[in-house]
């Protein structure tokens, strides 16, 4: 009976992840040049975006945007969280888009619901939000797919044998009539806590940060940079990459071997143009475009946050890193992490809040290099909530500083109709 429930939680949750992912995720209206646009975007490793027109106007959630089919349950979500929520429920299953939805002889039908699997996901999903409405009563932290499932198509419930046994004579005692006499055998000893050292405060951190890529002095004398250089991804497409930033402006380009794509921001116009189209970017992939294209992004960490704390230490590879907590507003946070011995940012993780869980994403920083007096990251890896490609890699051969740049590549290009066949 519990293997059965088990199974049945299971599908539930990967037909969820898959459910919308593609449920529509392009549906039959976009045909022929809709498979080349899918295969660029899959190419460089970044979720494939809904395309709506460029408008200027609020974010849509799903059902305002209507473009979906079928999506019963998560109509409230913003556009732009949508494809990240697929990924987010296929990477918390260990599954891909078609344990729930239809493929028949290589063309998707995501608004079907022939598949059982998808009817137990919207079950899974509808049981992630009632089980959250009653956490907030009790002012407990919501659970989400990954908290159970973490990666697994079944969760798993028990612990694993053997558990880990208790060192001898340490804390807690294993002797007769010790403290821990009378505990289960092979529990873990419940160690006392010992004092913690005062942690470093997050504005001396950040000022270490400063000091070490060059000083605010240097700093403040950038007005604009260019960089060049490559990218790989997880699924082995390459090509090249450039990015040219000034002042609240960042424009980037790619090149593939399926096409091209770039995307530009001014102010608070963010855009991206492909060989579909061109859209005007809001909501998660707005903030996707601030995170790599404007120049101030890892330059003035502190005027971006409203809180700093120190969170204790981590590790980033084999470096020990201070980690603080960086929060922009009572909803919106990130962590950074600090090289303890160098100070430099080693890595930035964000988090987008969605009804469903928390979903991240990971920048690390490497291979710093001075450039002109100010030492800056020539590798810069891009980690995502995305099974079929979870990272991005960028290898930058040459950056320059305060090179002159050209002011119209930033700004929203005008809307061409497109050419018929």
């Amino acid at each position: 009976m519990k293997v059965n429930v088990s199974r049945s939680i299971v599908v539930a949750l990967t037909c969820a992840c898959v459910i919308v992912v593609v449920s529509s995720l392009r549906a039959p209206h976009a045909s022929t040049t809709k498979n080349k646009f899918d295969a660029l975007y899959a190419s460089l490793g970044m979720p494939i975006p809904a395309q709506t027109p460029a408008s200027g106007v609020p974010e849509k959630t799903i059902a305002q945007e209507g473009r979906e089919k079928n999506v019963k349950l998560l109509g409230d979500l913003p556009v732009s969280q949508f494809i990240p929520v697929m990924n987010y429920f296929a990477a918390s299953m260990g599954r891909r888009c078609n344990y729930c939805h239809v493929n028949n002889n290589g063309q998707w039908d995501y608004a079907s619901d022939a598949k059982n699997e998808k009817n137990r996901a919207r079950d899974m999903i509808k049981l992630v939000l009632d089980t959250n409405k009653t956490l907030a009563q009790l002012k407990l932290d919501p659970v989400a797919c990954y908290t159970c499932h973490r990666g697994r198509n079944s969760p798993q419930s028990v612990p694993p044998l053997p558990l880990p046994t208790p060192p001898a004579g340490g804390p807690g005692g294993a002797g007769p009539g010790g403290p821990g006499a009378g505990a289960a055998p092979g529990a873990q000893p419940q160690g006392s806590p010992t004092p913690r050292p005062t942690p470093t405060p997050a504005e001396e951190l950040i000022q270490k940060y400063i000091s070490a890529i060059g000083g605010q002095a240097a700093i403040d004398k950038i007005k604009s940079r260019t960089a060049t250089g490559t990218f790989m991804t997880a699924n082995g497409a390459t090509g090249t990459y450039e990015l040219m930033q000034s002042s609240d402006n960042g424009y980037e380009h790619f090149t593939t071997q399926r096409g091209t794509m770039e995307r530009g921001i001014m102010g608070n116009i963010g855009w991206e143009r492909n060989q579909q189209g061109l859209r005007e970017l809001a909501g998660h992939d707005l903030d996707v475009l601030r995170s790599t294209a404007l120049l101030s992004r890892n330059l003035s960490l502190k005027e971006q946050y409203t809180r700093l704390r120190t969170a204790g230490r981590d590790k980033v590879g084999d470096r020990d890193a201070y980690v603080v907590l960086a929060a922009r507003n009572d909803t919106d946070a990130e962590r950074l992490y600090f090289d303890v011995e160098t100070g430099l940012l080693l890595r930035r993780m964000t988090f987008m809040r969605t009804i469903v869980g928390t979903i991240p994403e990971q920048i690390d920083f490497e291979d710093y290099r001075d450039v002109n007096g100010v030492k800056l990251p020539f590798t810069i890896r891009v980690s995502s909530v995305d099974a079929g490609n979870p990272y991005i890699v960028r290898k930058l051969t040459e950056i320059k500083l305060n090179a002159p740049v050209d002011d119209s590549k930033f700004k929203m290009p005008v809307a061409t109709p497109p050419k018929n066949p």
